[in-house]
């Protein structure tokens, strides 16, 4: 093993520019406070080169010590939204309401003092040549994390860049893109090169939003391996093929509609499907059939008349009115019965008390001895003063006969005129039907005709519009045919454009081939390749190996040499990389130790660190690099105030 550095520096050829100093971005401090000035709950000074966050595994509780949690606190300070899923935020929040996480960040020597909110707070500082501790403790007014985010933007990613990078957002925000690269999601597990956020993180970053092509677009621009011409052709190429997709969607329902109109005219115009061609000929024969139907429609004779319609309606309409008119007359005159035979019942009623009172007053009793006098005996008796008028209760007694005879004439008036009407009603209505199925019948006629007519236009116009179809059809189809020659020309020149970015591809290779190599053993080769399906990660050893274990180490690889091109400033991000967790269970030991050992080698490239490397581990990391200055914390998930926040939460 002492031997193997030997070898490894003779192989990996990394070269700083003259001028390096030191990295442009690297955090120097960490710090966790419970509340603003109050209790430090973790205060982590870091380092230019290799920084380990160690978690043993005493008692296979190794895990839930906090390593995680601080690797996501460093990029909370760094720029991304959230640092925990929100269950874990509100935990955390109920346990430290007013809980405070701070970074000092090295940029081009200067320090940047970031400050962010763990519970319910909502202030966020970022102040250059900040005083981190004096900042927690004091009520400066919020300055958000942007200015610090702007300087980063400015100072090493710039505004090229941004045109390169795809799918970002927030502003034109790059670098929560590539700090997505650079800090991977310890959830993503090293599975492939280009997983960096893991739904199950919460982290909001933008290259979730990313597909798998958009964030190999990133990554190339970042190594500058892309250039403008080629994004932009990229551009017009996915451009022209969202159109041929909507082109193609769009001939499928022509083709559709087209296929149900041939078929309905074929069945209405009686014309076998063997006698039609295709394209225009077939047109031609619907079209005559079509115009031949509509001939003999307009040419039918007329059987009867508008004027005689409406004539007949007329007929229809008096006769109906006639048949409701006898209809209502008869409830009218059976309302009215029953109220004549009571009015002559109650003149009959009347009669006995009238006739009684004529006789009465024509031989009224004595007044003194209530004995019936002759009416002459009483004018001369002078006994009484009032006699009976006579003429009075006669005159009564005639209008009561007289109303009598009158209401039984209008009772057998009423009777005879009911009797007649119901014998005019079915008169009535058997003419009333008689109009109705003639005028029925008139409109029927006059219905098929117009029906006839209007279903021969329809066949003519469905046919103008099969033509109409089928010519937008062929105007699509051709559409169709020189997008797909653009798209073919454009793959093309990005071929010509691929080729042209192998010289970055071959000079990452020349980093990535020597790492393997000192990973896997001497016998193995690496190679990095970008293809037109993508990039391709190999490592042959007695043939391509592709195991969970090698393709984790793949992408640990892959990151480890993109490092080494940030060193030598050849790449478009800062030489930063957060490894969270790296191993996989059947990585070998001696693999992952040589992680370490690449890094410790790395800082000694240029007399000083270059690059700010941190790595926590379950696994116990080398026995002489497990002490200062490399190895930063030491966390443990019991007991509980050996855990990053010293508490159960």
């Amino acid at each position: 093993m002492p031997r193997q550095p030997e070898l490894f520096r003779q192989e990996l050829d990394v070269r700083p520019p003259p001028d390096a100093s030191g990295p442009r971005l690297w955090v120097r401090r960490l710090v966790i406070w419970k509340e603003p000035g109050g209790e430090i709950i973790r205060d982590i000074a870091l380092r230019p080169g290799l920084n380990i966050v160690w978690t043993p595994d005493d008692r296979g509780i190794g895990h839930g010590g906090g390593k995680t949690l601080f690797c996501r606190l460093l990029r909370y300070c760094l720029g991304e939204d959230r640092y925990a899923p929100e269950d874990q935020r509100s935990r955390i929040g109920e346990v430290f309401p007013s809980g405070l996480v701070g970074a000092e960040v090295m940029l081009d020597g200067a320090c940047w003092a970031v400050i962010r909110p763990l519970g319910s707070r909502r202030r966020h500082l970022a102040v250059p040549d900040g005083n981190l501790d004096e900042l927690a403790a004091g009520e400066a007014a919020s300055t958000g994390i942007e200015p610090f985010l702007d300087a980063v933007e400015q100072a090493i990613l710039t505004t090229e860049l941004a045109n390169l990078v795809p799918g970002h957002r927030q502003e034109r925000r790059i670098w929560p893109i590539a700090l997505a690269w650079l800090a991977r999601d310890q959830e993503c597990r090293f599975d492939h090169v280009l997983d960096w956020r893991s739904t199950a993180s919460d982290s909001d970053s933008p290259a979730r939003g990313l597909n798998q092509t958009e964030k190999l677009d990133a990554l190339r621009a970042f190594l500058r391996a892309i250039t403008p011409e080629e994004q932009a052709k990229r551009l017009e190429i996915a451009r022209l093929d969202e159109e041929k997709r909507g082109i193609e969607q769009e001939i499928g329902h022509r083709r559709w509609e087209i296929r149900r109109i041939k078929t309905r005219l074929l069945a209405e115009l009686e014309i076998p499907e063997d006698a039609l061609t295709d394209g225009t000929m077939a047109i031609d024969v619907l079209r005559r059939a079509a115009q031949a139907r509509l001939a003999k429609a307009a040419g039918l004779p007329a059987d009867e008349s508008t004027s005689e319609i409406d004539a007949a309606r007329q007929e229809y309409e008096a006769a109906r009115t006639e048949t409701v008119a006898l209809d209502r007359r008869i409830g009218i005159l059976e309302a009215d019965i029953p109220n004549i035979e009571r009015i002559i019942a109650k003149i009959n009623g009347e009669y006995p008390g009238l006739s009684y009172a004529l006789q009465e007053a024509q031989s009224f009793p004595c007044p003194i001895c209530e004995v019936p006098v002759d009416r002459v005996l009483a004018t001369q008796c002078k006994l009484s003063h009032k006699l009976p008028d006579v003429e009075d209760c006669r005159q009564r007694l005639a209008k009561n006969r007289h109303e009598l005879a009158e209401e039984t004439e209008r009772l057998a008036s009423t009777k005879n005129e009911r009797t007649q009407a119901k014998r005019q009603l079915p008169i009535a209505r058997q003419r009333e039907e008689r109009l109705r199925a003639r005028l029925s019948k008139l409109e029927a006629a006059r219905n098929a005709r117009e029906s006839a007519w209007y279903s021969a236009k329809r066949l003519a116009d469905d046919v103008e519009r099969l033509a109409d179809l089928m010519n937008q059809q062929q105007t699509a189809e051709s559409a169709l045919h020189e997008r797909v020659a653009t798209i073919e020309q454009g793959r093309g020149r990005i071929g010509a454009f691929l080729d042209q970015q192998a010289r970055v591809f071959a000079h990452l290779s020349q980093k990535f081939d020597p790492i393997i190599r000192r990973l896997v053993g001497q016998d193995a080769t690496g190679t990095v390749t970008l293809t037109g399906n993508g990039l391709n990660l190999t490592v042959q050893m007695g043939g391509n190996r592709s195991t969970s274990a090698i393709d984790s180490l793949k992408v640990i690889a892959f990151d480890l040499a993109a490092l080494c091109l940030s060193i030598e400033g050849a790449t478009r991000v800062p030489a930063f990389l957060v490894h969270d967790s790296p191993r996989e269970a059947d990585l070998g030991l001696p693999l992952y130790d040589q992680v370490f050992y690449l890094a410790h080698w790395l800082e000694g490239i240029g007399g000083r660190p270059l690059f700010q490397y941190v790595v926590t581990t379950t696994t116990r990391p080398p026995p002489d690099l497990a002490k200062h200055p490399w190895l930063r914390v030491t966390l443990r998930g019991a007991p509980a105030a050996e855990r990053l926040l010293k508490s159960d939460l």
